[in-house]
């Protein structure tokens, strides 16, 4: 099936104009379009994760993340980013800090409480099943992150819809109406666990620098109103949980790399007395 026959029927329900080249993962296909002259983007979900968080997207109703203009079948049609500023661009200009806080501030947008509650997002503890698996192939730090997830997930805090893949380039620039999400996965659990993606991000790099993920945390902890150790604990988790989702992928270079991270949030978890 071609991107064509894919997104056809909601060019021609929506009355679209195409307006750039398709971009195709594994789990969606975009489409940059027009409609009545206004930028969109068109969005038909490949996979699960990616209904879900259409779902999430309409239920958040532009407060945080782009606003959905309309929705059918496996198809979103989402307000399109027209500014001109990247948050990985300014983590490279050395405005690490200020691209952090922007994106707490979404994300705090984001998990604020609405009624009723969605009902179809996916539990966190789903996410981790890889985690598990790889700590008692692995062992070792895979281990370690697997246990230190159970130990959060048994005992989960402030409970809120979660956007499930937050880092840089998922937050963009809509010129008034702010810095918003897009491409959440719909899932269900611990707000903290939102925030652990960011110190994997925007690349191996920045994340593995001197000193990087102990100012950051410092800077996430203050601008979210989250506990130093357990967002740490969280970090720990995350890069074992994203690892693990390498390895199953043969990209046992980039695992270890971010295993990296893990390594040094567990360092820093270390000097905090209990």
């Amino acid at each position: 099936m071609t991107d064509f026959d894919v997104s056809k029927p909601y060019f021609d329900l929506w009355q679209l104009i195409a307006d750039g080249d398709p971009i195709v993962t594994h789990s969606s296909q975009l489409f940059p379009v027009r409609r009545n002259g206004e930028a969109a983007m068109l969005k038909v979900a490949l996979a699960a994760e990616e209904r879900s968080g259409a779902q999430l997207m309409i239920w958040w109703n532009g407060v945080g993340a782009a606003r959905a203009l309309a929705y059918e079948g496996d198809a979103i049609l989402l307000e399109r980013a027209t500014g001109g500023q990247s948050l990985v661009e300014m983590v490279r200009h050395g405005e690490d800090d200020e691209a952090s806080r922007i994106i707490c501030k979404a994300v705090a947008a984001l998990h604020a409480r609405r009624e009723p509650f969605l009902p179809s997002l996916i539990p966190l503890v789903r996410r981790f099943r890889s985690l598990e698996q790889a700590g008692s192939r692995e062992g070792g730090a895979f281990a370690r992150s697997a246990a230190t997830a159970h130990a959060l997930l048994s005992e989960p805090r402030q409970i809120v819809a979660l956007h499930g893949d937050v880092h840089h380039g998922n937050f963009l620039d809509f010129g008034e109406r702010g810095w918003l999400a897009i491409d959440p996965k719909g899932l269900v659990g611990e707000r903290g666990f939102d925030y652990a993606n960011l110190f994997c991000n925007p690349d191996n790099a920045v994340a593995t620098s001197p000193g990087r993920l102990a100012r950051q945390v410092g800077v996430v902890a203050e601008a979210a109103g989250l506990e130093r150790r357990r967002l740490l604990q969280w970090i720990v988790a995350w890069a074992g949980l994203s690892a693990s989702w390498m390895i199953e992928d043969d990209m046992d270079e980039l695992a270890r790399s971010t295993l990296r991270v893990a390594d040094i949030a567990a360092a820093e978890l270390g000097t905090i007395a209990l």
